[in-house]
């Protein structure tokens, strides 16, 4: 008999019978659970739960069980095929460390997505997107333009169905508007210091202060500036000997990682959004 591998996501106001709803809707759909991880909110009462599973039912015929067999919880309940992958866009400016990891890892088959196109407000990064094969669009943005821009950069979104906007260090603030319209959906990458240095060459500051931990945060992008929802974090320590020029090279390097860890994550179903924090399962 053969059988296809789904994959649920589910949110739900925490009540007594969830998880057994769950396997009861997977038994009847004969089906097999092959991963689960759930989780209690304290603070808000919300479950989440991400559940893999085979089935011998067909697509629409496992969505409807499901659906029917959980709908007294009143859930956000997303089904889908275990090996489809989410779409990104990625937005860059000039540097291209965060970039090239996407690319790379996407090439080895480590990072589970497809990227069908890279936009960027600058043409110095058009080679290196287009020697792995993907489209790239130059989106010129000033003050006066960026409605005009975010405008077109919606119209790519709709036209490759885009799950998610990653941000591999896209050095242009996104309006308020754009970030509401897709609240949850674009992944940003900073650097994340004690203190927090902002402004230009903020490794720079850091060594200035003498810093003995630098480090990156991934998070989701909101309308207030590097606030959003944290997906991923890691830092490292550094010495009194190590120049500004380490700091950026150590920094580069957590940066990387950290985004792109966040966006295997996201890929793989594995990150609730639970009011302005986030429930992310390993």
């Amino acid at each position: 008999m053969s059988t296809i591998d789904l994959l649920a996501t589910l949110t739900c106001i925490d009540r007594p019978g969830i998880v057994h709803a769950m396997t009861t809707a997977v038994l009847n759909s004969n089906g097999n659970i092959i991963e689960n991880q759930q989780f209690t909110d304290p603070v808000t009462g919300l479950f989440c739960m991400r559940t893999r599973f085979t089935t011998a039912e067909n697509l629409s015929t496992a969505k409807e069980i499901l659906s029917k067999e959980l709908s007294r919880f009143s859930p956000t309940l997303e089904i889908r095929p275990f090996e489809n992958r989410k779409r990104a866009l990625i937005l860059v400016t000039k540097e291209s460390h965060c970039l090239r990891d996407l690319l790379y890892l996407r090439d080895l088959g480590e990072l589970p997505v497809d990227i069908p196109l890279v936009v960027s407000n600058h043409e110095e990064l058009r080679a290196l997107v287009e020697s792995h094969g993907i489209a790239f669009e130059y989106l010129p943005v000033t003050s006066a333009t960026k409605t005009e821009q975010e405008v077109q950069l919606i119209e790519r979104i709709e036209k490759h169905q885009i799950d998610v906007v990653v941000l591999a260090r896209y050095m242009q603030i996104l309006s308020a508007d754009f970030c509401r319209k897709f609240t949850g959906h674009i992944i940003n990458i900073h650097h994340s210091f004690l203190p927090g240095f902002k402004g230009a060459k903020p490794y720079h500051q850091a060594h200035a202060r003498g810093v003995k931990i630098i480090g990156a945060t991934a998070h989701f992008v909101t309308e207030d500036l590097d606030e959003g929802p944290i997906i991923e974090q890691d830092i490292t320590h550094v010495s009194h000997s190590a120049t500004p020029e380490d700091l950026v090279a150590i920094g580069r390097d957590i940066e990387r990682r950290v985004l792109a860890k966040a966006v295997r994550l996201y890929a793989e179903d594995r990150v609730f959004l639970v009011g302005a924090r986030t429930v992310v399962f390993s």
